[in-house]
């Protein structure tokens, strides 16, 4: 919701230090924002899966572990959008 409300503002921030037109600024910064919503449901696909009775007797499970602590490099020329792919 912070990023919708001020829009405007972080567009012209990407205008004025990478020289995108506004245009392509609103793209970027709309296109990160779907990302961030989409990544939203990842912590409900993290739990993983049970399957009861997968075979007879037999249960299954599917458990995710944390890879730890990572990095990211990041292109100049989309400032808002590549970055707002790597936090979720």
């Amino acid at each position: 919701d912070l990023l919708e409300q001020h829009a405007d503002a972080v567009c012209q921030l990407i205008t004025a230090e990478h020289g995108k037109v506004l245009s392509d600024a609103l793209g970027e910064l709309q296109r990160g924002i779907e990302n961030i919503e989409y990544a939203g449901y990842v912590p409900e696909l993290l739990k993983g899966e049970h399957s009861k009775e997968a075979g007879p007797g037999i249960d299954s499970w599917s458990e995710f572990q944390p890879l730890g602590v990572v990095a990211g490099i990041t292109p100049f020329n989309f400032p808002a959008m590549v970055p707002l792919w790597m936090w979720p």
